[in-house]
This record gives structure tokens, C-alpha cells and sequence, in this order.
């Protein structure tokens, strides 16, 4: 905290007005369904984007990032439109318009980020950049906006600004999670509960393997999948996919052409997947989510056709080595794989798939225990 404010200073020439933190997230399960106004499963993470921010009556916004391009970007708010920021300041910058494009009077600011929130991997290090932005100018303006209205901002900052056609699970995780729970949300009620994931208790952890296979969610392909399943849904006759039930899959199914068929294959199987992973952690089965996993992970590899090399063997690697299931987390592409593992076979279940990367003469991977972690939240 004092290097924080400290860096701020040296930047800005004095002390910010307070510090706020907004986590990444991994994904239980729940993948690709959000824009399809399905269920998710997701959980903060330890690791967080943090800012240090000082409001301004100039309507002038400074921007500097740990993580950047060493250079303070300097904005006026009243100028800001979706295209005219580009790199990672885009993100901090899109929360700003998202607030003054949903009337309310805010201005500018001094802002210094930093964030452990590892970038590219699936874990969604963009949503916590908003996100923490979204609740320091919350509470420096006073807003009354709670997690749900401050996620759904920055979904829009993020879709209309940057361009991301993204659903609003990463920033409902990075808002309104818990300690110690996984967050089951309804993306069509914007409803939701906090499950309890008591891992320790059950001598289990979550091991995260970051492949550092870079994606790249605003390259089109996200984009992509995402017009196939509304075009899928639009010729069911259906409002999103979500409508769609198991037992109507198959005639569904017969009534689309041959490239839509495993996009709604997943959407739907993996709606169910929620549930019955739901089911299992509020009847304290937490080993029965490693199954479930798994599946997950064979759905997105073979229906949905977001993994990669680097992710199936990671997968592969962790369930061979003792692992209850394993999936891709994010939205593919490259990432992280999350797998659950006994507590006590984790460091070994990490040594064999670091040691089956360098056999088939991929980098090394990056490896680390996930706890279930609190939502955004002010610091100082």
C-alpha cells in the first residue's frame, strides 16, 4: 500500500484521495453462456488491479499504469468516444464515458494503476481494470450504484467503448463475489446467490495453470461466436439460447445448419452443467465439480472450438496427475486451465504439467492456488 501511494505521489505531485482494488476471477463453469443469457459459476481471485485516484475539477483524466507504456495519457472527459483511446488505457477511459453516457455528472481525475492480475491469461485482467475504476468514482461522487449496477457499466464500457462484445460475468465476479464462495448468477434476471466453496474444508484447492498462450478477446473471433449463436437462436424462433431445454436440443438441433449445431450443443450442455455443479456445492460434494470439469473442457474443445494445444494438454497433464477434473477457464483461445486437486497432490499435479509443457517443447507454464476472494472494494 505505502509503494502505492507513494507512486502516486512521485506521479502526480500528491497524496490520492484513496485506493481501491477490484479482482480477476476464474470460472467455475459457465463458459460462453453469459451472452446467451444463460448461468455462470464464477470466483474472484487473490489478485487484484488496484488505483490510487485523486478526483480533478479541470475535466482533465491522467492515466499512468504500472503495466503500460511508462507514460501518463492525459484526456479530456467531455472529448472521450468510443475509438479514440487506444492500448490499455481504453479500459480505465471507457468507465468514465459509460458513466457520463448514463448521466451522471462525473469529471475528471488522476489515476495510477497497477495490477498482479495476469494479463492475457483468461482471468480477466481487463474487467478488473474497469471495475476498479467503476467503484473509486462511485464513492468519490457518491453514486448510488450497487455491484450489480456497477458491473453492468462496465459491460458496457467494455462492449460500446472498446468494442468487446463480451457478456457481464467478469465484471459481476470482480463486483459482487464473496470470500469463500463461488457466485451463481442468472445473466437474463441479473439475479444471483453466493455459493459456499469451503475447499479446505474438504482437503481440496483450485490450481490455476496459466499456459501464457496470449488471447486476444477483441481479434473478431469472440465476436464471432457470438453472432453464430444469436443467428442460432433467431432461427429457432428463440430470444437467446438460454430458452433452449435438453430435451428439445435434438429436434433444435436437426433444424440448424451443420456449423451452428455445436455452438447450441454447448450452450445448452453447458447450462445444465451450472446446475448440477450448483446442486453438488450447496449439498457439500465439492469433489463431484472435478467430473463436471472435465466435461466442460471437452464441450469447449470440441463444440465450441475456443482451446488450443496448450490448454488440451494442460487439461490432460492435471487429470493424469492425480487431478479430479480440469478445464479451460475464460473465453478461450489460450488462457488458463483451472483444475481441482487434492490439497495435498497440488505442487506435484503443477510439477507434471510443467514437465509435460517441456516435453512437447512448450514454455513453461505459470502455475498457483486460487482462493475464493472478495469483490471490489475500497482499501484506504
Amino acid at each position: 500500500m505505502s509503494d502505492l501511494l507513494a507512486a502516486f505521489e512521485a506521479t502526480y505531485g500528491a497524496a490520492p484521495a484513496g485506493v481501491w482494488a477490484a479482482p480477476g476471477r476464474v470460472n467455475l463453469i459457465g463458459e460462453h453462456t453469459d451472452y446467451n443469457d444463460g448461468y455462470v459459476l464464477p470466483a474472484a481471485i487473490p489478485y487484484t488491479a488496484r488505483a490510487a485516484v485523486r478526483p480533478r475539477t479541470d475535466g482533465v483524466l491522467r492515466l499512468y499504469s504500472e503495466q503500460g507504456d511508462g507514460v501518463v495519457t492525459e484526456l479530456r472527459v467531455e472529448e472521450l468516444a468510443p475509438g479514440s483511446v487506444a492500448g490499455w488505457a481504453q479500459y480505465p477511459a471507457a468507465v468514465v464515458w459509460a458513466l457520463r453516457e448514463a448521466g451522471h455528472e462525473v469529471g475528471g481525475a488522476d489515476v495510477y494503476l497497477t495490477s498482479d492480475v495476469p494479463g492475457g491469461a483468461g482471468l480477466s485482467s481487463s474487467a478488473a481494470l474497469e471495475c476498479v475504476v467503476a467503484i473509486a468514482y462511485r464513492d468519490l461522487h457518491g453514486l448510488d450504484l450497487d455491484a450489480t449496477a456497477l458491473a453492468l457499466l462496465a459491460q458496457r464500457a467494455e462492449n460500446a467503448f472498446v468494442g468487446v462484445p463480451c457478456g457481464v460475468m467478469d465484471q459481476m465476479a470482480s463486483t459482487a463475489c464473496t470470500e469463500g464462495a463461488a457466485l451463481f448468477l442468472d445473466t437474463r434476471t441479473m439475479t444471483g446467490r453466493q455459493v459456499p466453496l469451503d475447499l479446505a474444508g474438504q482437503g481440496l484447492r483450485l490450481l490455476v495453470i496459466d499456459t501464457r498462450v496470449k488471447h486476444d478477446l477483441g481479434d473478431g473471433a469472440y465476436a464471432e461466436l457470438r453472432a453464430g449463436c444469436e443467428r442460432a437462436a433467431g432461427l429457432l424462433g428463440l430470444a437467446a439460447l438460454r430458452d433452449l431445454t435438453p430435451e428439445e436440443l435434438p429436434g433444435a438441433l436437426d433444424r440448424l445448419p451443420a456449423e451452428l449445431r455445436p455452438l447450441v450443443q454447448h450452450v445448452v450442455t453447458e447450462n445444465r452443467r451450472v446446475e448440477r455443479a450448483v446442486a453438488h456445492l450447496t449439498a457439500g460434494e465439492l469433489a463431484e465439480l472435478g467430473p463436471i470439469l472435465t466435461a466442460g473442457h471437452a464441450s469447449l474443445r470440441d463444440d465450441y472450438r475456443v482451446s488450443c494445444p496448450e490448454t488440451d494438454l494442460a487439461v490432460a497433464a492435471a487429470v493424469a496427475a492425480g487431478a479430479l477434473g480440469a478445464r479451460m477457464t475464460g473465453g478461450g483461445f489460450g488462457g488458463s486451465v483451472l483444475a481441482l486437486v487434492p490439497s495435498e497432490e497440488l505442487d506435484q499435479i503443477a510439477a507434471a504439467v510443467t514437465t509435460a509443457f517441456a516435453e512437447a517443447g512448450y514454455g513453461s507454464p505459470r502455475t498457483f492456488a486460487a482462493t475464493p476472494a472478495a469483490g471490489a472494494h475500497r482499501v484506504s
